[in-house]
């Protein structure tokens, strides 16, 4: 390559100082003065015999990288810097100097991702120890009482740590195989797993029935039945709230207040109770019935200690034509352990809680018939006509999501199917039944201290106590038991607020309570309601003054103490207390 022709526009300039460069120069005739070009240093590379060869590549490698050329009759040698050319590379590096723009960034890199590893691994009690705190708090109040509310109840270890996974991190939006979002492989055989689970803890044929496990409670599980099935302002009819019933099952106050979505968007007539026997009057349901014409009939409640007559119920919705929904969520414990009766064997739908008897984290689910109607059944709801074929599954799941839900609880039910896996053993069956055998210990306990229940006794978990005959609210006597670290609700009652439910037994079950445990809280239960009423006598109307003076109160302070003494025998499942 001969540089030296008198025609060129280049010319090329030798620098005297040591660094052996070359200027580059421009022809002075084609260089504008108004945008004078600078000249350009070229980098004069070490001779070829003076680069120190790689042993990792060859001769032929190197001939590749290296381009020969003379100027001005010198020998040149252009070596070709290879990126993976690792020896090259820390040939380089030992002859860099420090830069520091370069260290600055490196070190903030790597101070940021301590920053986000700090944050991310961080203890709840370092993170936020005012929060944990309360918790720890509560979890002591949950050791050292007794918790008699039907509808609570303790989750065991492994549900604990699913709840507080990873899964509460993905966005699943959708139904498996049909997210809104990818990444979701995972999450899908969670949720199909579930879903399994849950039809073979009911011993449901999958041909027959299907599931929708994403609901976050079972009032939004009931409105996702309404919302698929009915237009707003169609009829649905449940047991009245003072009956016992659900106000997700449509309730109006006395002066006319809707209290739920059910009644809001949809036109809810309860059925009641024989305020003289407290059992379902069948015979006025029926007549109701068949003048306001539901659209869906729904059985289950809250605080109903008797077994449900499906059949009856299943023989009413045909004469009007209504679609029969069963909520189970107080029962589903017992139903998935055959010891109480079948909802499944009459019902188009059965909707439940998933935390109360089942045991489980909290959240809804749906149950829905799939394949052919059999004979005599009610007509599909959207249609004019006699349909051989149920159309619940894609209503109801489309009523989920998109039309009332967003992206279900990952975590949730993961959790569930854990929960279901447990329903289907020989030792939840165990269970269910210690629960019953409990709840006939608490209702004979307090039967002998002279107490009036509901119907006179329990079927099932819960029993109702009527304390109108002791002259006491329920209210009050909820307050006095609180302050006795005894957890218990009231309901009001055929119109009147002097009915307390404290039979509620899946929950100190769990902890390991039996039948003796029992009579000795039946013991506690009878001693608040003397306390109370002695209390009540003093001080009248409950007021926050009155609340004050309980926690100073000698007869709450021994009966606390005693009740304490009594709960803190029994463990607190997933908890090392």
């Amino acid at each position: 390559m001969d540089l030296s022709h008198s025609q060129s526009n280049l010319s090329l300039g030798f620098n005297s100082s040591h660094d052996d460069s070359i200027s580059l120069h421009l022809d002075p005739s084609i260089n504008d003065p108004s945008h004078p070009i600078p000249s350009i240093p070229l980098q004069l590379l070490e001779p070829q015999s003076q680069i120190p060869q790689n042993p990792q590549f060859n001769d032929d490698d190197d001939d590749d990288d290296n381009e020969e050329f003379r100027i001005l009759g010198h020998s040149m040698c252009l070596k070709r810097r290879r990126d993976c050319d690792s020896s090259s590379s820390s040939i380089s590096s030992s002859k860099r100097v420090s830069n520091p723009v370069y260290d600055s960034a490196e070190i903030d890199l790597e101070a940021r991702r301590a920053s986000v590893r700090a944050w991310g691994n961080q203890s709840l009690q370092a993170a936020d120890p005012d929060i944990y705190m309360i918790m720890e708090q509560e979890k002591k109040r949950q050791f050292k009482g007794i918790e008699l509310i039907a509808s609570e109840n303790f989750v065991c270890k492994a549900v604990l740590e699913a709840l507080g996974s990873h899964l509460t991190n993905k966005y699943s939006e959708g139904m498996p195989g049909a997210r809104y979002y990818c990444g979701n492989q995972y999450i899908d055989e969670i949720e199909m797993l579930c879903c399994e689970r849950a039809l073979h803890a009911f011993n449901l044929d999958p041909k027959s029935w299907g599931v929708n496990v994403q609901p976050y409670s079972c009032t939004s599980a009931n409105f996702a039945v309404y919302t698929g099935l009915l237009l707003p302002g169609e009829r649905i009819m449940g047991l009245d709230t003072p009956s016992g019933g659900n106000t997700s099952h449509g309730y109006y106050t006395p002066n006319g207040k809707k209290v739920s979505g059910a009644s809001i968007f949809f036109e809810s007539l309860p059925y009641k109770v024989n305020p003289q026997t407290g059992y379902i009057d069948y015979d006025k349901l029926e007549e109701r019935a068949l003048d306001f014409r539901p659209k869906i009939i729904i059985c289950g409640g809250s605080s109903y200690p008797r077994e449900w007559d499906y059949a009856r119920f299943r023989h009413i919705a045909d004469k009007c034509g209504a679609v029969l929904l069963c909520d189970m969520a107080q029962i589903s414990g017992l139903i998935a352990a055959k010891e109480s009766l079948n909802p499944f064997d009459y019902c188009d739908i059965v909707t439940s809680t998933t935390h109360k008897s089942l045991r489980g984290p909290r959240g809804g689910i749906i149950f829905y018939r799939k394949g052919t109607k059999p004979r005599k059944r009610g007509i599909l709801l959207s249609q004019g006509y006699e349909s051989d074929q149920y159309d619940f599954e894609e209503k109801i799941n489309f009523a989920v999501f998109p039309s009332l839900q967003g992206g279900p609880h990952n975590n949730h039910i993961a959790a569930l199917a854990i929960a279901l896996k447990q329903v289907a053993t020989p030792e939840y069956k165990a269970y269910m039944q210690q629960v019953k055998k409990n709840a006939q210990a608490l209702a004979s306990a307090l039967l002998r201290r002279k107490c009036r229940l509901v119907t006179g006794g329990t079927d099932n978990h819960l029993l109702l106590w009527d304390l109108r005959p002791l002259g006491l609210t329920g209210k009050f006597y909820e307050k006095v038991c609180e302050a006795c670290h005894i957890t218990l609700n009231k309901i009001a009652i055929f119109g009147d607020n002097g009915t307390i439910i404290p039979g509620g037994t899946p929950a100190m079950t769990t902890r390991g309570c039996l039948e003796s445990d029992f009579e000795t809280m039946a013991e506690f239960l009878f001693r608040a309601a003397k306390i109370a009423n002695i209390l009540q006598r003093e001080h009248g109307k409950l007021q926050k003054t009155v609340l004050k003076g309980f926690e100073s109160n000698r007869d709450i302070i021994e009966l606390r103490a005693h009740v304490e003494a009594f709960a803190t025998q029994f463990a607190l499942p997933g908890f090392d207390i």
